[in-house]
């Protein structure tokens, strides 16, 4: 047993070693390139892999070697990982509070004003540091014996590991031309951009290279250990934590191969947004029932809702309509007219309270990407995500659906599996 468990721990550190260095493998673009001016525009605010993957090699390797979850009590483990979130809702109380005097005009020495805040958030971070490495890989193992128990596993063991390092996530510049919605371009960029440093970067590229340009935040990439944001909430961690999974496992395959193809992405996506939803689900039933959400509210088919009140708002409904829309506008070239539109919409969703700092062509080209939920969104009418939910609801395993999406290499395969599937199901 002993031998076997050091095995393991050679294989993990290997394979840790050689998917960090996948990230090195940079194509510096040519003089003059499209990517060469919109690098060039970011300047040193592009978010350095190099870096970042070392040191959570560093971690990890050491985490790995320790394996010190492995020896504590089930009751021990659930208290570290609720411990650590705690500790980071209580970390980020205290940077909001900071915040909020450092930009109060009337508060005239901020430093002094925050001094014992800025200690105790010291104090706090300095607690989250011994506790988040044993907390993460509690975690890693929770989430990998419940894909194991979904036929994940080669030798009774995972594969590949689960691996996630929680930390700062950069956010991401993507572009898509202005007379239609693709993605053309996404580069990282440091975590903390201010609103005003974002605005600058994205207008001085729809001036100089007149493409539509946002910065978008990420929950987490799929690097390796997969990069997962700060978060308090363990049922989002959970989830994250699969999705970031389902991209390495899925690397390995036609569907992770061909991931910069637009539609390929697109689907890609989509699976690991099925895929993190069932997982995380399990992960907090079976590890953490008390964070279980309730059922939602549903009216009984006989009630009748008040007429007086007005529909609640329907954000996903709202959305895939401004995309249907928009699409229209661009394909009569139309563009100043459908970018009017946009911004006519993100308004009326501010006053809905969903607080859009800017809808543009790049807006959609990413959020598109993420089509697991009904209703459309900002995939508008794109099949995939359609097609993808028939898929699942026709592969009786977690696992089958998983191995039918990872041969996917086209669109005309999704088309022709979707097609099979529900062929055979029809038959039976």
């Amino acid at each position: 047993m002993i031998y076997w468990h050091r095995i393991k721990i050679i294989i993990s550190l290997l394979l840790l070693g050689v998917m960090g260095l996948l990230l090195f493998t940079y194509e510096w673009p040519a003089f003059g390139s499209e990517k060469y001016q919109l690098q060039t525009a970011i300047g040193s605010n592009q978010f350095d892999f190099a870096i970042w993957e070392a040191e959570a090699f560093a971690a990890k390797a050491e985490a790995i070697l320790a394996n010190g979850q492995s020896y504590l009590p089930k009751d021990t483990r659930k208290e570290i990982v609720l411990h650590s979130m705690e500790l980071v809702r209580e970390i980020q109380q205290l940077e909001g509070q900071i915040n909020r005097i450092y930009t109060d005009p009337d508060v005239t020495d901020p430093d002094s004003a925050t001094a014992e805040l800025q200690a105790e958030l010291t104090q706090k971070r300095q607690s989250l540091k011994r506790i988040q490495p044993i907390s993460e890989a509690i975690l890693q193992d929770q989430v990998a014996a419940v894909l194991a128990d979904e036929g994940f596993a080669i030798f009774n063991e995972t594969w590949p590991p689960v691996m996630v390092h929680m930390t700062p996530v950069p956010s991401l510049l993507v572009t898509s031309p202005r007379d239609r919605i693709e993605r053309t371009n996404a580069l990282t960029l440091v975590p903390g951009l201010s609103a005003r440093e974002k605005d600058e970067m994205e207008t001085a590229v729809l001036d100089n290279l007149n493409l539509s340009a946002l910065v978008v935040p990420l929950g987490g990439l799929a690097t390796y250990p997969a990069m997962v944001q700060e978060t308090s909430s363990l049922n989002w961690l959970a989830e994250v934590t699969a999705h970031e999974w389902s991209h390495h496992w899925l690397s390995f395959r036609p569907l992770g191969f061909n991931y910069n193809d637009p539609q390929l992405r697109i689907i890609n996506e989509t699976t690991a947004s099925i895929i993190d939803k069932e997982i995380g689900e399990q992960v907090i039933q079976r590890y953490y029932p008390e964070l279980v959400p309730p059922p939602p509210e549903n009216l009984p088919e006989t009630a009748v809702p008040d007429s007086d009140e007005p529909p609640p708002f329907d954000f996903t409904a709202e959305l895939a309509e401004t995309r249907i829309q928009v699409d229209e506008l661009l394909a009569e070239g139309k563009i100043e007219e459908a970018e009017e539109y946009m911004e006519t919409r993100r308004r009326f969703f501010v006053e809905n309270g969903y607080g859009i700092r800017k809808l543009n062509q790049a807006y959609f080209a990413f959020y598109r990407a993420y089509a697991a939920t009904p209703g459309g969104g900002a995939a508008g009418e794109d099949p995939i995500g359609p097609m993808i939910r028939e898929i699942r609801a026709n592969s009786p395993t977690l696992y089958d659906f998983m191995q039918n999406m990872g041969g996917v290499a086209s669109f005309a395969d999704l088309e022709a599996l979707r097609d099979r599937l529900m062929a055979e199901a029809g038959s039976s």
